[in-house]
């Protein structure tokens, strides 16, 4: 395996929702999500995503959130988001999560970074932004490319040659550039992992290293089991398993995320369905459609 690839951040990887109950985290619904999904299969998760909407969240709540999903995860992986455009504060959280992992939290392995939104730095820039977390950071850097999220697109030379730092191990890909992606499985440097779950099959069966997938929240065995065909090189087993999970995946980001994940998530009872402003719930048009996509799964 090339120097910088690592196997730890490889799998499927769940990135939780933050529960809601009348508008404080609900640590013990977040538990009993962490704990459900233990047994099937998932290679760790991620705290503090996108999905789990770490924009609304202070710096306590993350660290809560972090230390609840830490004593519920059952000895699984962990990898913490974390984001900004202010470089030495992002810097003093990389520093403080290091700690963490060195003490309080040993299963915490990675960091999950994306580019410094709102500002649209240079190449230049973007490379001086994750070489310094990177420096600054015990813990490995999976770099996060969401450019229609953060307005910087991470050109395939700037991760090239960020794959050249020893500390930056990962990327989890939703660049939009199927181009991108195979040049970075076929440099093998870093481990690539789809970050757009409708490109889960395509990117794992041209040699990618797995998946960071909010739709496995629901049915992750399928997921596991998908990903395990694939390592296998078995597209018999995989295909069918994998067309089942679709229409269930089209469904749960019709809408922005995670308003249709809660929604399903909140029907099965697992959570309360509340997300904080500006975030909005699904249209109950649209949690019906969900509704019957992860049954559909089910039966299949």
């Amino acid at each position: 395996m090339p120097v910088n690839a690592s196997p730890t951040l490889g799998g499927l990887w769940v990135p939780l929702v933050t529960p809601f109950r009348r508008g404080a985290v609900d640590h013990e619904a977040l538990g009993a999500l962490t704990r459900a999904l233990v047994p099937t299969g998932v290679a760790g998760f991620v705290v503090c995503g996108s999905t789990g909407e770490a924009a609304a969240l202070d710096e306590h709540e993350q660290l809560d959130c972090l230390r609840t999903v830490a004593r519920h995860a059952g000895g699984l992986r962990l990898v913490m988001g974390m984001s900004g455009y202010h470089l030495e504060a992002a810097q003093a959280w990389a520093r403080q999560l290091s700690a963490l992992a060195a003490g309080e939290i040993p299963a915490l392995c990675g960091l999950l970074v994306p580019a410094p939104h709102y500002v649209r730095p240079s190449q230049g820039g973007l490379r001086l932004w994750f070489e310094t977390l990177a420096d600054t950071s015990t813990l490995p850097l999976v770099v996060y490319d969401i450019p229609y999220r953060t307005g910087a697109t991470i050109a395939r030379e700037t991760l090239l040659a960020l794959a050249a730092h020893p500390n930056i191990r990962a990327v989890k890909d939703c660049g939009g550039d199927s181009g991108k992606t195979l040049a970075l499985i076929a440099d093998g440097r870093l481990a690539v992992l789809a970050g757009e779950d409708l490109q889960i099959f395509s990117t794992v069966a041209q040699g990618g290293a797995g998946a960071i997938a909010a739709s496995a929240h629901v049915h992750a065995e399928r997921f596991v089991t998908v990903l395990d065909a694939l390592a296998r090189s078995d597209l018999d087993a995989a295909r069918p398993v994998w067309r089942s999970l679709l229409p269930m995946i089209e469904a749960m980001f019709a809408e922005p995320n995670p308003g249709p994940l809660k929604a399903e998530l909140a029907r099965q009872g697992l959570i309360g369905p509340e997300l904080r402003a500006p975030m909005t719930a699904a249209s109950p048009a649209l949690a019906d459609r969900l509704a019957r996509a992860v049954s559909a799964a089910h039966r299949a």
